[in-house]
């Protein structure tokens, strides 16, 4: 290609040159431009359809790359300026960070201009909520602390993604478990929700303290990992509690005191399938119940275990390691959950250093000793899964905003957090995965292979879970396997 076609081409993908170019509306060339490393100090590369990169020098191209403020080599935004500058500058006009002199603001700003991507976080901080909440703390209406971002109530989500920003700065300090702090407050505006119904605030306020919140408050002691599993049943638990003593009080006339069996089979039989999440309050009311009067709630039980065939379990592999068109990050995901059965909310809080690749071949730690891939899996997987899996490690997305220096496996969109589990879930139909399917597939073949008490220390599933897969598996001898063990410092 010759200097002047390269010139005539990079003018007609030049983009927009008001306040929006480099973001979501410039061309795909722009973007894939600007996105490639220079080829010499000071370059901005060109990307001919060779696939060979140039700088601009080399390829003619005339359009003026040089932001005024800065001085470097980049595509201007507005006015001149490139996407790093426009931000540094329109930060410290929010922020204010000089009048009162503030260090923290002054280093959030440049934590947020430094970022890898400025015209991300261009167009973050441009939506209403979050930029009404940074000209509050710019003019110091809204204090930099945990308190002031607890009530902020406009945009709560706004606060919330702020907040974990200086806090994995370490602008903020630390607060303990996010989830269980949520809960807390979640907890505080469900029960003022029922002060209007005496009968229901009641057993539901005792429930909701005594048993859940004193359970997760020794859960965190423990330094359990899962606090945010924890935190979601117990919601779910008070909640569908709530609405059972609703439903006892308006269709029969009673409070807890008056429950009877044949209320629990009544509400189980005609509602949905939530409504199982009663057990544990119904069991929690029983001692405070006459003998005489006891009443229980029956597990719901599953009455088939939908599984996938062997070759159905290999095509979706096979999907994983075929479909470039697929988030990398989706598709390793994945491959550990097809092949070990990891929960998700395990797999989602994978570190970095968890994976390692001695001379024996990939290892990943997945519980309190490192898993060896070629022991666990046929031999043949670790040369499928190997590559895949350290190209996401040096290629981890979601790090060129404020999530930076972080060292999950599968960095969140927030600030030192990883990807929510339930993200990932919703990520495994593109791969034609049903996560149901593929779980009890995986663990009823482990279980053929590994012995039960190792795949509990392993994956953390409960003894009767792993017992019933070996069983389903034909293992013999799975009833009377020993289950017992001592506890470990994350229980």
């Amino acid at each position: 290609m010759t200097g002047a076609n390269m010139t005539l081409r990079r003018s007609e993908c030049a983009g927009p040159t008001g306040p929006s170019a480099g973001h979501a509306s410039a061309p795909p060339c722009t973007n894939t431009a600007r996105a490639l490393p220079a080829v010499t100090s000071g370059c901005f590369p060109a990307a001919p359809p060779t696939g060979e990169h140039i700088c601009r020098d080399c390829a003619e191209i005339t359009t003026a790359l040089v932001c005024d403020c800065c001085g470097r080599e980049a595509e201007r935004s507005r006015n001149g300026v490139c996407a790093r500058c426009v931000v540094r500058e329109d930060l410290k006009s929010l922020l204010n960070p000089t009048s009162p002199p503030d260090l923290r603001l002054k280093r959030l700003v440049g934590v947020l201009a430094d970022a890898g991507r400025p015209e991300s976080i261009y167009t973050w901080m441009n939506k209403s909520a979050r930029k009404q909440l940074l000209t509050l703390i710019g003019r110091r209406e809204v204090a930099l602390t945990h308190g002031a971002f607890d009530s902020y109530s406009p945009s709560p989500a706004a606060a919330a993604h702020l907040r974990e920003v200086l806090v994995h700065h370490r602008m903020l300090p630390e607060r303990g478990s996010l989830p269980f702090a949520l809960f807390e407050r979640w907890l505080e505006q469900r029960l003022s929700e029922l002060a209007e119904w005496p009968d229901i605030y009641r057993p539901i306020e005792r429930f909701a303290r005594w048993h859940h919140l004193k359970h997760l408050r020794l859960k965190l002691e423990a330094g359990a990992l899962n606090m945010d599993t924890a935190t979601r049943s117990a919601k779910q638990e008070i909640t569908e509690a709530g609405k059972f003593l609703r439903w006892l009080l308006e269709e029969h006339g009673t409070v807890a005191d008056g429950l009877q069996q044949a209320h629990v089979h009544a509400y189980l039989a005609e509602g949905t399938s939530t409504r199982k999440h009663i057990r544990n309050f119904v069991h929690w009311l029983r001692p405070r119940r006459p003998r005489r009067r006891t009443v229980t709630a029956p597990h719901r039980v599953a009455k088939s275990m939908p599984l996938l065939t062997q070759r159905q379990r290999i095509e979706l592999v096979r999907n994983c390691v075929d479909f470039e068109q697929v988030a990398l990050s989706t598709r390793v995901a994945t491959l550990i959950f097809l092949l070990w059965a990891h929960p998700l909310v395990k797999i989602a809080a994978l570190t970095s250093d968890q994976i390692d690749m001695p001379a024996s071949g990939m290892t990943i730690n997945l519980g309190a000793n490192p898993a060896a891939v070629p022991a666990a899996v046929p031999a043949a997987v670790p040369a499928l899964v190997a590559p895949l899996v350290w190209e996401h490690v040096w290629s981890r997305g979601n790090q060129q905003t404020a999530n930076t220096g972080t060292n999950w496996l599968f960095p969140g969109f927030r600030a030192g957090q990883h990807i929510h589990h339930q993200t990932l879930s919703e990520r495994f139909p593109v791969l034609g995965i049903d996560p149901q399917r593929a779980r009890n597939t995986a663990l009823q073949d482990l279980t053929r292979e590994v012995d039960a008490r190792s795949l509990i220390d392993l994956l953390g599933y409960s003894g009767s879970t792993i017992v019933q897969h070996a069983a389903r598996a034909g293992v013999p001898m799975s009833d009377c396997v020993d289950l017992r063990r001592p506890p470990t410092d994350h229980e």
